[in-house]
């Protein structure tokens, strides 16, 4: 039997224990937490990300190792790398962790991006605000995510604080993007380079934190089509191996790279109940070297974020087509506390279920 070890004991390892304990593939975690989610249903090795002796733990006792979150030290993906396999490549979360590498990969594979340019300086910021002008985004070049590490700016006259409020480290300016959807594309590849595609979905964000994705996407086959190999694009310049994320903008016909997650993805969860293989058990096969699953939808889905507070126990428990995932942690506000599936045999069962799953999650 094969072990996997993951790097990050959050949810998104949580579930990929829980998907390979159904096809027998045994997890075991890494996580600087005692309690964290994952380890309420794998063992779990309890050190820092960059503690070589952990580090060392989990390559001798795993026969290949994976992680659940882009923020995971290269040089630790290096180390591991060294002594056992680890999938997806370090290369991956290499470029996924730095903004200004991520849109140069993007532009190179010919996926098109909102103007941009990088920043080191309030001086060079002044210098990129003249090329790439208002509204737009200083983002911090590392560590981003759901919002974080992020200032808007409408005008000139707010660069300094923007410059002080990302804490004055390497960051990008991007331009405002005036998109019509926010879409993004899930795509699972193995060790033979061969790659299967989720359906496109879309997502509705507040406050940079994801609140409701639905599948499949209202989109046209050549816009899928062209997601579709931008993803594999990316995939195969990275030697990437399991699953990957792009967020995209849609403009009319034409999709703008966003950012790109070397793993499973938020905007994947719906694939539990909603599709042939779920992300997380084809994110195992791929990084095992097996056969990858079917990602066909099985349902129309809807995935609701459940951010900050959790809804009374019983509020969702009467609805055969709604699943609720709840992850054991503590309430705090803007936390991903867990998550809810929506499955209907139409678009307009799905939307109706959502609609009052919405209200509930939104009246906590």
């Amino acid at each position: 039997m094969t072990l996997v070890g993951i790097v990050g004991g959050g949810q998104l390892g949580m579930m990929l224990a829980e998907a390979g304990a159904r096809v027998g593939i045994d997890c075991l975690t890494l996580d600087p937490a005692p309690d964290s989610p994952a380890s309420r249903v794998a063992p779990a090795i309890v050190g820092a990300y960059d503690d070589e002796s952990v580090l060392a733990q989990l390559a001798a006792a795993a026969d290949v190792v994976t992680y659940e979150f882009e923020n995971v030290p290269v040089a630790s993906a290096r180390f591991l790398a060294e002594r056992v396999q680890v999938f997806p490549p370090p290369e991956s979360l290499e470029f996924a962790q730095d903004r200004l590498l991520e849109k140069t990969l993007f532009e190179d594979v010919g996926l098109a991006v909102a103007p941009f340019s990088p920043v080191s300086s309030d001086a060079e910021l002044f210098e990129a605000l003249e090329v790439v002008g208002v509204p737009s985004v200083l983002k911090t070049r590392h560590l981003g995510y759901d919002g974080k590490g992020q200032v808007r700016l409408e005008s000139v006259d707010g660069a300094e604080d923007a410059w002080r409020a990302v804490g004055e480290v390497p960051s990008i300016l991007e331009s405002l993007v005036p998109f019509e959807r926010e879409l993004s594309i899930i795509g699972v590849r193995g060790k033979d380079g061969e790659a299967h595609f989720y359906p496109l979905v879309e997502n509705l964000h507040r406050d940079g934190i994801l609140r409701v994705s639905t599948a499949p996407a209202l989109v046209t086959p050549e816009l899928r089509s062209l997601a579709e190999r931008h993803a594999l694009a990316v995939m195969e310049r990275l030697g990437h191996v399991g699953v990957l994320a792009i967020e995209l903008f849609a403009v009319g016909d034409e999709l703008l790279g966003n950012e790109m997650a070397p793993r499973v993805h938020n905007s994947g969860h719906w694939t539990i109940e909603g599709a042939a293989t779920s992300q997380f058990e084809n994110h195992l096969r791929a990084v095992c070297g097996l056969e990858l699953g079917s990602t066909a939808p099985s349902a129309y889905s809807a995935m609701v974020n459940l951010i900050g507070s959790v809804p009374p126990k019983g509020s969702f428990s009467d609805d055969a087509d709604v699943h609720l995932h709840l992850y054991g942690k503590a309430s705090r506000p803007g936390r991903k506390l867990g998550h809810v599936t929506v499955t209907g045999l139409d678009p307009d069962t799905r939307d109706r279920v959502l609609g009052r799953v919405t209200q509930t999650a939104d009246d906590q």
